[in-house]
């Protein structure tokens, strides 16, 4: 009787969302699925807890995104300007996200023309200043620590950039269907 080691995964296979969607055609998109989940929950509950051990909790992932954006190059933005930055259709929860971040004062309500806009307070600039720092100790320095090369980590962005315009081409489609 043989008996196999913890770590020989041999017979596993690959980590994937759902095995049924594994059995088809390209089976290492499931795969790629499954990354994608778990990274967005990890990165979901990251954001949160950055912006809160920077001195404002209570801020929902969406929210500290739409901050961040509207810090984004010290512009005002419109709705429409954060809801095609952060490629989300449904503009209410947008909307949402900058009345509860005007009401902390972190960004300024404003017009031009008819059109509302958001620009960044001198509160949130500190926030975002904050979450920068709190970032820079505890992410940067671990990430850079597995060896990931600035090269490398370009290169798997500009590849998620590309499957998400894939993502967002089916997604037409099936709603065509």
């Amino acid at each position: 009787m043989t008996i196999k080691s913890a770590t020989d995964n041999s017979d596993i296979g690959p980590i994937v969302s759902s095995s049924h969607l594994a059995s088809g055609p390209m089976p290492s998109l499931s795969e790629m699925e499954y990354a994608l989940t778990v990274a967005n929950h990890a990165f979901s509950r990251w954001m949160v807890r950055c912006m809160s051990a920077s001195g404002l909790s209570g801020l929902t992932p969406l929210e500290v995104q739409v901050l961040h954006s509207t810090n984004h190059r010290d512009r005002e933005k419109t709705l429409g300007d954060l809801c095609t930055m952060l490629n989300i259709e449904d503009t209410h929860v947008v909307s949402y996200a900058i009345k509860k971040l005007v009401s902390l004062e972190l960004v300024v309500a404003g017009k031009r023309g008819k059109e509302k806009t958001v620009k960044i307070s001198s509160t949130g600039a500190l926030a975002c200043e904050k979450y920068k720092e709190v970032r820079e100790a505890l992410l940067i320095s671990s990430i850079a620590a597995m060896g990931l090369e600035e090269a490398e980590v370009s290169q798997i962005a500009k590849m998620l950039r590309a499957l998400s315009s894939q993502y967002d081409q089916a997604a037409r489609g099936a709603a065509s269907l």
